[in-house]
């Protein structure tokens, strides 16, 4: 009897959000349970540091606020289970969260293993559960040694920061070093000296044919036009020039297909292509992991793991992609033996790339079941996928040099022989410019030239794919952290975006001249991607996460008590006053940081709390005589609108800028689209100003 009732019992599988168990019990008979812990149940308190440094940094670990109820409903459910299946990421927080669902478990149901997949597939599913194992305490001390350093820096900096300079500051060690790349980006703006130089182009005619062709010396020497005069005598020295074929050259080059994606590359990729942030294409990719609703099938998971830095691939998903491209292209667009590609320094090889789990499901065919970003989202990561294991696109590069006196130019052109993998993503292919069947000694007729002024221009400020890029090469935080340590800049206000650009705040730049002076060490590239490294030699068990911990904590106390001891009160040096009024007192507003930027506050607090949005110029309805102000919604996206809301209805997302309009007054927006730069414009109805924001 008591053998019959044992099996009635059922296993129990625990994954971290609804979603994805959703998806799992379509794969799964009912003989299994499917819960979700929603993430992390157990972890450090947020009010205080909760690590016990004198006792080899014992971490203080509780029942997360609100979490409870689905600890306690777990712990029945396990009791009642046959055994428990712990199902969570495979990666580090994964492996501490299976790790604390053990510990608060055990005692309920002792048959506890972990099971581990990369893609949420029914084959993958069920060889997970074919071969569970114990649970990984390397990987559970990497991420709890992380999780001890993170806390010790951002629980002994930030109080400083709240004493010296304003409540609700913080720092912390990936988020401190990316601020400071992009402060370090803006000085160098700032200090930037623009030179002068200039460029010529010939319009040259041949064989029926318009062609332009760069000059490229002077006398020898290739950097000669840096002033209008010696443009004036460039052109002099042409008048009556015959330009002659010096000589043609022909190379065959190929464009090898890129890898599938990891997560650096693709938050790159979709931030240039669609335009998303990186948080945003963390979520989208998120969605597609853990199960789409697809006609006829139900939830579905259509990527693998999208947190990984390696390009591997496993042999049946590689023998299932070079099937499907022999059905669907000439035999000549599949290499005899599948292309190989090198994993970066340091990556982690436990991960598959980022690919379709089946690359059956064309994006168009599924296009009709998928929202617009998750289908954009999708068909990036189908298309690199496929296109990685095609032949190389082949063309043809020509490089014709022509004399003209003392001067060469020169013309570059190329055709494409045989497209390749470009025939997968044609959005991709690279603009082939043409030239005429030029030979040797044939003299092009001069149609006109094309003087141009320029000026060097400074570096570009970072945006989401060029700051992950750096923060990826230099080896510091891992593909999980790229996103939320954009996402923590933003929140805290120590960078706005301006466009796709990341732009510090004044706040920020005083919060990296703290960090720069008193803990410089722990901004380093160098000492932070050492950090990474030691973390990784952890996880491999080739390392002791104590000692690494002690090891950076004596140092690093002396630095806090150098900074609290020297640190400069800097209270209210934010604060402006302004020829405005209080509205509701009479005494004057002062303009103050706030979590989500300046505000204007009453100087009469506490005694009159009054307080409101900065203007930002005048309302562009003509009847209304309102401000435009800056206003965030119920999930803090940040708008723009009239402060006589709801009495005038004038909303808009599009940024003012600092300029009025030059034929009614009201606030100038910008707005830029793809292709077309920026733009300043009017929205006062019948006003229709607009003007390119380059010649302001």
């Amino acid at each position: 009897m008591e053998r019959s009732k044992e099996k009635e019992k059922k296993t129990l599988v625990i994954v971290e959000s609804p979603t994805k168990a959703r998806t799992i019990t379509k794969y799964l008979g009912n003989k299994y349970i499917i819960l979700s812990s929603m993430g992390h149940i157990i972890d450090l308190p947020k009010s205080r540091l909760a690590v016990d440094i004198d006792n080899n940094f014992k971490p203080e670990y509780i029942t997360v606020r609100g979490r409870a109820k689905i600890l306690n409903d777990l712990k029945k459910k396990a009791a009642a289970a046959s055994r428990v299946l712990l199902a969570t990421d495979p990666d580090r927080e994964g492996e501490a969260i299976s790790w604390h669902l053990f510990n608060a478990l055990s005692e309920k149901n002792p048959n506890i293993r972990r099971i581990e997949f990369h893609e949420i597939t029914e084959s993958a599913i069920h060889e997970a559960i074919n071969n569970p194992r114990d649970i990984d305490t390397s990987l559970v001390n990497a991420q709890q040694a992380r999780r001890i350093l993170d806390r010790l820096v951002g629980y002994h900096i930030s109080p400083i920061l709240w004493k010296k300079v304003k409540k609700g500051l913080s720092a912390g060690r990936v988020q401190s070093v990316a601020l400071n790349i992009i402060c370090e980006r803006e000085k160098e703006i700032e200090g930037f000296e623009p030179r002068e130089y200039w460029t010529i182009a010939a319009v040259l005619a041949s064989h029926r044919r318009l062609f332009h062709a760069a000059f490229y010396s002077y006398r020898g020497d290739r950097e000669y036009l840096k002033t209008r005069e010696q443009v004036d005598e460039v052109l002099d020295h042409l008048k009556g020039k015959e330009f002659v074929v010096k000589s043609v050259t022909k190379k065959e080059r190929k464009r090898r297909p890129l890898p599938p994606y990891i997560t650096s590359k693709l938050q790159q990729d979709a931030a240039n292509r669609l335009g998303f942030t990186s948080s945003k294409t963390m979520m989208i990719a998120q969605q597609l992991y853990e199960g789409v609703d697809l006609t006829g099938e139900g939830p579905v998971g259509l990527i693998t793991y999208m947190r990984t830095d390696s390009t591997r691939v496993s042999p049946a998903a590689m023998n299932s992609l070079r099937s499907y491209i022999s059905e669907k292209y000439p035999a000549e667009f599949l290499p005899e033996s599948p292309n190989a590609y090198a994993n970066k320094k340091g990556a982690q090889d436990a991960h598959e790339a980022i690919r379709p789990t089946d690359v059956i499901r064309d994006p168009e065919v599924i296009k009709k079941d998928l929202s617009s970003d998750q289908y954009k989202l999708y068909k990036l990561i189908w298309k690199r996928f496929v296109s990685s294991q095609m032949t190389p696109e082949l063309s043809q590069a020509t490089t014709v040099s022509l004399e003209a006196g003392e001067c060469e130019f020169r013309a570059a052109g190329s055709i494409v022989l045989f497209e390749g993998f470009t025939a997968v993503d044609r959005d991709d292919k690279t603009k082939k410019e043409t030239l005429p069947d030029l030979q040797e000694g044939d003299r092009p007729e001069v149609k006109e030239f094309l003087p141009e002024q320029h000026f060097t221009t400074p570096p570009p400020r970072y945006n989401d794919a060029s700051l992950v890029k750096f923060l990826e090469e230099s080896g510091i935080g891992r593909p999980s952290t790229y996103a939320p340590t954009i996402n923590t800049l933003i929140k805290r206000y120590y960078a706005v975006r301006h466009g796709k650009q990341l732009v510090p705040t004044v706040l920020g730049r005083i919060v990296n001249d703290i960090m720069a002076g008193f803990f410089s060490h722990l901004i380093s590239i160098d000492f932070t991607s050492d950090m990474e490294a030691k973390l990784d030699l952890i996880e491999e068990s080739k390392s002791e996460w104590v000692s690494m911990l002690k090891d950076f904590y004596l140092p690093f106390k002396d630095a806090i008590d150098h900074a609290e001891e020297h640190i400069e009160e800097m209270k209210g040096v934010l604060d402006e006053d302004t020829d405005l009024l209080c509205e509701k007192c009479g005494r004057p507003m002062k303009k103050k940081l706030g979590r989500f930027g300046f505000f204007l506050a009453c100087s009469g607090f506490p005694e009159c709390r009054n307080a409101r949005p900065i203007p930002l110029g005048k309302c562009p309805v003509e009847s209304c005589g309102g401000e435009v102000v800056k206003r965030s919604s119920k999930k803090g996206r940040p708008f723009f609108a009239c402060s006589n809301y709801p009495a005038c209805t004038f909303i808009t997302r599009d940024q003012p800028s600092e300029k009025e309009c030059p034929h009614c007054g009201s606030v100038l927006f910008m707005k830029k689209k793809k292709h077309e730069g920026e733009t300043l414009f009017c929205l006062r109805e019948g006003c229709g100003y607009k003007i390119d924001i380059l010649d302001q």
